[in-house]
């Protein structure tokens, strides 16, 4: 054991909490709350959104997709409690239009995404295992989303829906407006909509990986198998203080399974405390705002490009809710490989080469133009929507998977040329 690295772990997370319940609200101190547990989360049990496209296509494994139809679904029956007898247009619910910006914004997403390795969110967990690749991502992303952000603003094809339902009419398909009149207001059929369409892309992912067994083109991924291999441990066996506890409670692997379960937790708790679902996306452009003004740039033309407030880039960076919950992703995934003894042993800060720099800069900018057309990345554009009913959530996944196969096809002829 690595106890140094340990200790820090644990020395990370009391000051992280310690100035953050000094220096922030309470409100803004949930968010951090919120993103530690939502960074360790995701590192922890080895989920990422951008994993569920690049594993199926570069080992064969579906099992990420699979747990992530579990978390989108169960995320869905929970939210219920929040929706249920609530007047859904007093909730800031995230019912996206549906439109040319969705499915092209999809497939740029899911294209940038298999050559990144990594999504908005992912991005920010990235960080913990290397240096230049998620640093020259974020940079791009946040370019993208930056020059998305006018388009956005004002192009119909971005803003307006081609379909919509009765509660938000020109915007968007509220799948509980298609039960009108039904048990439970519409509840009880957008939950087994909900289901049906998670049981069938889990169904379709269950075929792949056979189909790709039986060719003997399945070649796994070692966090599964890692997962996979861990036995169950007999606490009672050893002392609390001892080496085995210790990497049962912050060592081994969590399964996906438990990793869903978390993030279903923190989901359902934002929802009830903020009224809000998880954005990630948004941020990035205002923090390459941010960063044209270091340099000198007028923050007003920045405002009148954007067609945001100049607040938005100018106000202090811990006020912004997001900022915060971003911040606290990081952080969780760091306190996560600390405690585990994987931080140092697997920072990175290998060279790249001039092709590869290339991809990953193409790809933060796909990504980030690809969220303002979207209107929002995989937590805000696919699980948030599909948490609140929103029929342009599981669209989104169609085009982005379609999208994440075209890079990756793309990605490998580059790298065997």
């Amino acid at each position: 054991m690595n106890v140094k690295e340990h200790l820090s772990g644990f020395v990370l997370l009391c000051v992280v909490l310690t100035l953050g319940g000094i220096a922030l609200d309470s409100m803004l101190f949930f968010r951090l709350v919120i993103g530690l547990g939502l960074g360790y989360a995701l590192t922890r049990s080895a989920l990422g959104f951008a994993g569920s496209v690049n594993r199926a296509y570069r080992a064969g494994s579906t099992k990420l997709m699979r747990a992530l139809m579990l978390m989108f679904a169960a995320t869905a029956v929970a939210s219920v409690a929040f929706l249920y007898n609530q007047d859904p247009h007093g909730m800031n619910l995230w019912v996206n239009p549906i439109n040319a910006g969705l499915i092209v914004g999809g497939l740029m997403f899911g294209f940038g995404m298999s050559f990144a390795g990594c999504c908005a969110s992912g991005v920010l967990t990235y960080f913990s295992s290397s240096l230049t690749r998620p640093a020259l991502v974020l940079l791009s992303f946040g370019m993208g989303v930056f020059l998305g952000f006018p388009l956005q603003a004002q192009e119909s094809w971005i803003r307006d829906s081609w379909i919509s339902s009765a509660t938000y009419e020109g915007k968007g398909v509220y799948l509980p407006d298609l039960f009108a009149g039904t048990p439970m207001d519409g509840y009880l059929g957008a939950i087994l909509l909900t289901v049906l369409f998670a049981a069938i892309v889990s169904w379709l992912a269950h075929r792949y990986e056979r189909r790709r067994r039986l060719q003997d083109t399945f070649i796994g991924v070692a966090s599964e198998k890692e997962q996979q291999e861990n036995k169950p441990h007999d606490l009672a066996a050893h002392a609390f203080f001892s080496r085995e506890t210790y990497e049962v409670l912050f060592v081994r692997r969590w399964s996906m399974t438990t990793g869903v379960a978390v993030i279903v937790v923190l989901f359902t708790l934002m929802m009830g405390v903020t009224g809000a679902g998880w954005g990630a996306s948004t941020p990035f452009g205002l923090w390459f705002g941010r960063l044209l003004i270091a340099v000198g740039m007028d923050p007003m033309s920045i405002s009148e490009f954007t067609h945001r407030p100049v607040q938005a880039f100018t106000m202090p960076f811990f006020s912004h809710p997001i900022n915060v919950q971003n911040i606290g992703i990081m952080l969780g995934s760091v306190v996560s490989l600390l405690l585990a003894g994987r931080f140092f042993s697997g920072m990175s800060r290998l060279k790249l080469s001039g092709r590869e720099a290339a991809m990953l800069i193409i790809a933060g900018l796909a990504m980030g133009l690809g969220t303002r057309f979207a209107n929002g990345c995989n937590v805000g554009a696919l699980y948030t929507p599909i948490a609140n009913f929103s029929l342009s959530g599981w669209i989104f996944l169609v085009v982005m998977v379609a999208g994440g196969v075209f890079g990756n096809q793309i990605g490998k002829r580059l790298k065997s040329a």
